[in-house]
């Protein structure tokens, strides 16, 4: 149950009323330097060097200080290491590799072409990554991306009986899925440790992966010290976690069908901007009630998108702390009082809460909503063309010439295609 990105992105390609050539890393989800491809083959060389360009980096945080100018080089030297024909040494001139190195990623995006940005298309709000690639020569471009993404992959959700709400077959509170603690998630550590506290395992249906990325979690260096734990004792209080990161492109009816709300642990958490998974929409997508762990505001993010929250009901201040480690403290506390309620008042409180998650399924799957998205991504990339066409001056186009008539690169463009190039410019 996935769709296959290169799909979506062909989609994204051919509703927009301009011409862009898409690069996006493949396969999806890396976060290597040579992976980020075309998304079809070239066409001529002209149509290259004046069609605006578009790197989609929609599915993984942004994070500009990822790579090194080292990485960079080594990337522009393998490239030209791995073309199909022989590449002219001059192209490998300190000069030429330093010009390409210092457009960022944008020199893996081949050829330098009229524009003088690049679109760089994400899938964050309130990002001050964002803001740094916006300086640095990039037009940002904001969809939802994960929302179209579950649409497809929970689609089964809308129609599967398992999923009609009883209490009767409640057999714990919360379903807590925890399959990754590395990198930006190093948070779910310190979140486990406290369940374990709190005494709450027991009113969980959840697990524990004692190794991620190689490395066992007492092992484990964390950015951010005040989330450490000195618990050295995780897999043996929590049942293994043997799941891959297809997981997440999946739900598991009796899951849903047998715990009264999914506490989600989101892939962004100690940080400040907006970056919601299909994480978050799964359990809108099931019918069930959340708490969402991420950063803070993200239910005011959901709310934009017209769902309903439980503020009404549960404790909600949690996405109002601005601090993680008392933002965790926060839900681990409404948690204990959930879990501390009598059978009658839990009972009470799923029927208030599951006639929200009945009402936030019904939006998740309208057209109406599905097509918001797609006019979202539609507006934002017309906005975002009208910079491009702001600058389109040739600029890097020209320079690149410059630079390979002075280390001695005879271009092999013929000059009627290099009239055609000048002449665009002067269209603009």
């Amino acid at each position: 149950m996935s769709v296959p990105l290169d799909r979506l992105y062909n989609f994204l390609h051919d509703i927009v009323n301009h011409d862009i050539t898409i690069y996006r890393f493949w396969p999806h989800g890396s976060k290597k330097l040579e992976d980020l491809v075309r998304l079809m083959p070239s066409p001529t060389c002209v149509k290259d060097i004046i069609t605006p360009q578009a790197i989609f980096h929609d599915q993984e945080p942004l994070n500009f200080n990822l790579w090194t100018r080292d990485d960079f080089e080594q990337a522009r030297h393998q490239y030209l290491a791995t073309r199909p024909i022989p590449q002219h040494p001059a192209f490998h001139h300190p000069l030429h590799v330093d010009f390409h190195t210092s457009l960022h990623i944008r020199t893996m995006v081949i050829p330098v072409n009229v524009y003088d940005c690049i679109l760089l298309v994400h899938s964050e709000q309130n990002s001050k990554e964002v803001d740094t690639y916006s300086q640095h020569g990039f037009v940002p471009v904001y969809y939802w991306s994960h929302a179209l993404i579950a649409a497809d992959w929970f689609r089964y959700a809308q129609h599967d009986p398992v999923l009609q709400y009883d209490t009767d077959t409640f057999e714990q509170d919360f379903l807590i899925y925890n399959r990754a603690w590395s990198g930006t998630r190093e948070y779910r550590l310190a979140f486990v440790d406290r369940l374990v506290q709190a005494g709450l395992i027991n009113n969980c249906r959840t697990s524990f992966a004692p190794v991620d990325s190689g490395f066992h979690y007492n092992q484990h260096k964390f950015a951010n010290p005040n989330l450490a734990i000195t618990r050295t004792d995780l897999e043996t209080v929590l049942p293994p976690n043997t799941h891959d990161s297809r997981a997440s492109a999946d739900y598991h009816n009796q899951d849903y069908a047998q715990t009264g709300m999914e506490i989600v642990l989101e892939t962004v958490f100690d940080d400040s901007r907006w970056h919601l998974t299909e994480k978050a929409l799964r359990p809108i997508a099931c019918g069930k009630p959340f708490m969402l762990i991420a950063t803070a505001g993200s239910l005011k993010y959901l709310r934009s998108y017209g769902f309903e929250t439980f503020g009404n009901h549960i404790d909600e201040s949690y996405d109002l702390e601005t601090d993680p480690v008392a933002r965790l403290n926060a839900v681990i506390q409404e948690m204990t009082r959930i879990a501390a309620l009598s059978s009658a008042d839990k009972i009470v409180l799923w029927n208030q809460l599951h006639k929200i998650a009945e009402r936030n399924q019904q939006r998740f799957f309208s057209a109406e909503w599905q097509t918001s998205l797609v006019q979202e991504y539609v507006d934002n990339m017309n906005h975002a063309m009208d910079t491009m066409n702001q600058n389109c001056t040739g600029k890097l186009w020209h320079h690149e010439r410059e630079l390979n008539r002075v280390i001695g690169i005879v271009t092999t463009r013929s000059q009627e295609e290099i009239d055609q190039i000048v002449d665009y410019l002067n269209s603009k």
